[in-house]
């Protein structure tokens, strides 16, 4: 290596951060969000209200109804899905899936009378998770493409590392006061030291939960393509019963229900029904993970046309299985309890800054002479920059303002909501390839802050779920306004800025000479 081993890691951690650094952005963003990912669907249904846990009779009863649902509504389906209410979500969500080339189907019902439900249709927080690793494509092109910048993401990681010989001396500098490509260094790699365990961890386990769609050359070997195979024998699924061909009937399904709370402890979360017309048919109780690191479900499956046992699931995995579930488990957090969710959203923060302060770190340290022109490769990653860094805060903004504006009976409103979406975040991206960069940014930057602002103001306007729980919902409120003081703090300070210019050498000036009378 003609320039040293660390000049390359340098020159690689810079490059590798801006090939897939707009992606990155996004995906750290709402995978930030996710974290809070039932606290926004929440906010963006308000008219459920939160009840008691429902008496395993009720819980029964409501399964009942479900699938008297899907039978008179989705009898060709090959599976069906159905959540059982929660304090916190008291409706039953129904899910089916069709035959190859036919949409899948979906509906929410009141657990009482089995009608359905009177809410408005949003994606909630949904949104944010499947976008997170999905990139709101199709399943396989968006996994594949989050995949492949989670490599290059963990190749930036390590090479950075390498390249900072004073890593944990940077932790602790931040110049203000020195040059504008200085400031934006320091602040790019204290974002990144001080949650980089969580950089680390969150990067790698990430690439795990799709490991198999990734590598899937050991289980292909072994199995012979089937993962269902895999599954059931590492002990995470019930083993699969075939479809026979010849038609059955379901047995009642609330006895089932009471008899896997019987045999299990903890929630029951749902129902997963498999070839629901079938001789063979199969009634699946998945349970809620139980407290800890591990990402498992204790299950109960019984043959559906007798209602018995036919296996339990409780938690005994194998040793490799284990450590995956474990892998899973620390990416997605749902062990956090409230104070440790704060820390993952903080540490999911200093991940976005990072990305998005190397970004602009790149274009800062290109920045042309004065006088001199801007190239087309350094107007195209100013525009990228402020198009992704900008807009896409505006897209959350305006999906969270479009939940509030929207009519209620609008056709295909949740759609609506997400082309608000997408609609906002195209506007700023076009806004960035304006001819004065710092104006783009400032006014980009005000307007993200008028529309947090905007938010609160409808729901105010709206009184959406205050008399239901109106400290948590104002605390909803208070989150988004401090988000925009955020946005109008920066934007403030890109107006107000000006580069430190270089303090001249004083040179003491020659002495008059004195004239001859």
């Amino acid at each position: 290596m003609r320039q040293g081993f660390r000049q390359s890691m340098a020159w690689l951690h810079t490059w590798s951060g801006l090939v897939v650094g707009w992606v990155l952005f996004a995906v750290f963003v709402t995978g930030t969000a996710t974290y809070y990912r039932t606290d926004i669907s929440r906010w963006m249904q308000p008219e459920l209200r939160r009840e008691a846990t429902m008496s395993p009779e009720a819980l029964a009863a409501s399964a009942d109804l479900a699938v008297a649902h899907l039978q008179a509504h989705a009898g060709g389906a090959r599976t069906w899905f159905v959540t059982l209410p929660t304090p916190d979500r008291p409706l039953v969500e129904l899910f089916w899936r069709n035959r190859p080339g036919t949409p899948p189907g979906h509906v929410l019902l009141d657990p009482r009378t089995g009608a359905p439900a009177a809410l408005r249709a949003t994606r909630g927080g949904d949104f944010f998770y499947r976008f997170h690793f999905e990139l709101n494509l199709p399943p396989l092109w968006g996994r594949w493409i989050v995949g492949i910048c989670a490599m290059v993401m963990l190749v930036a990681l390590v090479s950075g590392i390498v390249t900072h010989r004073r890593i944990f001396a940077d932790f602790f500098t931040l110049r203000r006061d020195k040059a504008a490509q200085r400031g934006w260094l320091d602040a790019h790699n204290v974002s990144g030291v001080l949650a980089l365990p969580f950089h680390l961890m969150i990067t790698y386990t990430g690439m795990v939960t799709l490991a198999l769609m990734y590598m899937p050359w050991g289980v292909t070997a072994a199995y012979r393509g089937d993962q269902s195979a895999y599954f059931a024998e590492t002990g995470q699924i019930t083993r699969d019963r075939p479809a026979t061909g010849e038609p059955g009937t379901l047995a009642p399904v609330g006895p089932m229900v009471a008899r896997a709370l019987a045999t299990l402890p903890g929630p029951l979360e749902r129902l997963t029904i498999v070839n629901p017309r079938d001789a063979n048919s199969t009634i699946v109780a998945v349970f809620e993970e139980p407290h800890g690191l591990s990402h498992e479900h204790p299950q109960v499956a019984f043959a559906g046309t007798s209602g018995a046992i036919v296996e339990v699931l409780s938690g005994a995995l194998r040793p490799a299985a284990k450590t995956f579930t474990t892998l899973v488990g620390l990416h997605e957090a749902h062990f956090a309890g409230a104070a440790l969710r704060v820390l993952f959203f903080l540490c999911g923060l200093m991940g976005s800054a990072m990305v998005g302060s190397g970004l602009v770190l790149w274009t800062v340290a290109r920045l042309p002479k004065a006088g001199a022109a801007t190239g087309f490769g350094w107007r195209i990653v100013h525009t990228l920059n402020l198009g992704t860094i900008a807009g896409l805060p505006a897209g959350i903004a305006l999906y969270f303002l479009a939940n509030r504006l929207l009519p209620l009976d609008l056709a295909g409103r949740a759609d609506w909501e997400v082309r608000a979406f997408f609609g906002a975040w195209i506007l700023v991206a076009v806004a960035g390839a304006w001819p004065a960069p710092r104006r783009a940014w400032r006014l980009a930057l005000a307007a993200v802050a008028g529309l947090f602002v905007a938010v609160v103001v409808a729901d105010a306007a709206t009184a959406c779920g205050l008399w239901d729980d109106p400290a948590w919902f104002l605390g909803f409120d208070a989150a988004l306004l401090g988000l925009a003081a955020g946005f109008a703090l920066i934007s403030h300070k890109v107006a107000r800025f000006a580069a430190p210019r270089r303090a001249r050498r004083a040179v003491p000036e020659p002495a008059p000479r004195m004239e001859a009378a």
